[in-house]
């Protein structure tokens, strides 16, 4: 896995359960990524790099995720941010998407969950979301999930474009109604057709915007997306 400029992405880890550290390092070096691992608050503050995404504990031994959170906040805005923890109740996720989240994982997860779930946070990022993070086709991942077969995968993404212009209408409509659970609805079928043809940057920030679906923001880069992928040549 590599960004637009070449590079492969450089991830924070912060989790103190060695067990789970060693499981999530190597998921994501998988990618592949650089992994950084912190298993506190203090450790991962005093790393003086920049990372492209965190991966942060909701629960650590010297504070929580969400304080956390806000302090790397204050050096670095606009980096992504997926919580991971235990606790599955709708009350905590809640907690931590208004926190600034990005998504929430939840622990016990597999190695090809957590990946999706960082593609999905390098695609869309936080506050006004770049689609570019991320190429907008995803071979690899296209592949992947269809046991490498090539003829399935580029007759699954002829299908995807062919309904993409239904699916992005339905969705601007459902926001120019203010129907968040129409735009939820639809965002979700769209979120595993993406995963499916390797739609990354589109499948990111759909998943941003379901998570806000009130964000103007996302609404015009989701159009954007939609429309790359429409017209590549534009």
């Amino acid at each position: 896995m590599t960004l637009t400029d070449g590079t492969m992405p450089t991830l924070l880890l912060v989790e103190d359960d060695p067990i789970s550290a060693e499981f999530l390092s190597a998921a994501l070096s998988a990618l592949p990524a650089r992994v950084e691992r912190a298993a506190d608050c203090a450790q991962a503050l005093a790393f003086p790099l920049a990372f492209d995404a965190w991966l942060i504990d909701a629960n650590l031994p010297d504070g929580t995720g969400a304080t956390l959170l806000q302090r790397l906040r204050a050096g670095h805005p606009s980096t992504p941010a997926l919580a991971h923890t235990a606790d599955a109740t709708p009350e905590t996720r809640e907690r931590l998407v208004q926190a600034g989240f990005a998504d929430v994982l939840v622990k016990p997860l597999s190695a090809q969950a957590l990946q999706r779930a960082v593609r999905n946070a390098l695609a869309g990022g936080t506050g006004i979301p770049s689609t570019q993070a991320l190429p907008d086709w995803d071979e690899a991942a296209a592949l992947a999930a269809l046991a490498g077969n090539r003829e399935h995968a580029t007759l699954l993404r002829e299908l995807f474009l062919s309904e993409l212009p239904t699916a992005t209408a339905a969705c601007l409509e459902a926001f120019t109604h203010a129907d968040e659970a129409a735009l939820r609805a639809q965002l979700h079928r769209l979120q595993a057709s993406c995963g499916f043809a390797g739609a990354c940057a589109l499948a990111g920030i759909a998943g941003r915007w379901h998570a806000a679906p009130s964000n103007a923001a996302l609404r015009d880069a989701f159009a954007d997306a939609s429309r790359r992928l429409l017209s590549p040549t534009d």
